[in-house]
């Protein structure tokens, strides 16, 4: 049942294997049958011939060629009344066929070994000649490397003597600046000791023409009309006011002082501060001055001036 059915379901089988058989089988005897006949096709003999020529290893001139014979004379004429008698001809002689020249194996040793002598010799010169090209071409290659060379390092010098020139041109550019304005300042600084010299005069000449009205005794020495001055509270106040500016924390050895000349305007602003007598301690110096600039302002004496000129000193244990 199922052997049916496997049947039924199955592709249906390729028709035409036996016609194929058959043609393989034709094609094979006729390829054999060709083969056959190309191979007795091809059975007559093949003879070979070849040639060669003799050369000695040295040049020999070669045997003169053999004498040729003499023509034979002719018959004398003969009488009618004898009989005539037939003379054989004389054979031709056979030419003498040429001696061989005899080789000399030595001298052909010789001549061989004069031209393997030479031919190493040749080479060896002709080795020679190479070697020494190729050092002259080294010679100019390394020459052309050294000119090349040196061009190089003067340029490198050329440019490091211009960069030379720009930098002693920026030097002295900053020379003539820095002195400029060292100048400017040394000439405001002269303008203002000019102008406080020219007050001190004013001042000391305005004191000089009220001495009749002073009210000093006998043992004074002053030149104000009166006598004036901070009171003696006036430092300590304004030591409170710079004092709590001072920032400084490190520690010194001993209680250093510092001196510090302030000049004020009327109204008790700082003008200027200037460093008297230094505490030997730069750190201490620098903060005292800070200060100073910090607080701007100075207060007012008890009689509501603050004085032109004061002289402060600080300690940074006080």
């Amino acid at each position: 049942m199922n052997a049916i059915a496997y049947t039924e379901f199955a592709p249906p089988p390729t028709g035409g294997f036996g016609r194929s058989l058959s043609f393989a089988l034709f094609m094979h005897l006729l390829l054999l049958a060709a083969l056959t006949w190309g191979i007795q096709w091809k059975t007559e003999p093949n003879t070979l011939s070849a040639s060669a020529e003799l050369w000695s290893a040295l040049p020999q001139e070669a045997a003169p060629a053999a004498n040729e014979p003499e023509p034979t004379p002719p018959p004398e004429p003969v009488k009618p009344p004898e009989p005539i008698k037939a003379v054989e001809p004389k054979p031709e002689p056979k030419p003498t066929p040429p001696v061989a020249p005899k080789v000399n194996a030595q001298a052909e040793r010789e001549a061989a070994d004069i031209a393997l002598k030479k031919e190493k010799e040749k080479k060896k010169l002709e080795e020679k000649k190479a070697d020494e090209l190729e050092k002259k071409k080294k010679i100019e290659k390394d020459k052309l490397e050294k000119e090349k060379l040196d061009k190089e390092k003067a340029k490198e010098k050329e440019r490091e003597k211009v960069k030379e020139i720009e930098k002693k041109k920026k030097e002295e550019a900053l020379k003539k600046e820095q002195a400029a304005v060292k100048a400017k300042e040394e000439a405001k600084k002269a303008a203002a000791d000019e102008k406080r010299a020219e007050a001190l005069r004013n001042e000391n000449l305005k004191r000089m023409q009220g001495m009749a009205g002073a009210s000093g005794d006998e043992n004074s020495k002053g030149t104000a009309l009166k006598s004036s001055g901070p009171s003696p509270s006036y430092a300590g106040r304004i030591r409170a006011r710079i004092k709590p500016n001072i920032t400084f924390t490190e520690d010194v050895a001993g209680n250093p002082k510092a001196e510090v000349e302030v000049r004020t305007s009327p109204d008790g602003t700082i003008i200027s501060r200037k460093l008297l007598s230094s505490s030997g301690n730069k750190a201490w110096d620098e903060a005292v001055l800070k200060a100073i600039d910090k607080t701007a302002t100075l207060p007012r004496d008890e009689d509501g001036r603050v004085p032109p000129f004061l002289e402060i000193s600080f300690r940074p244990k006080d």
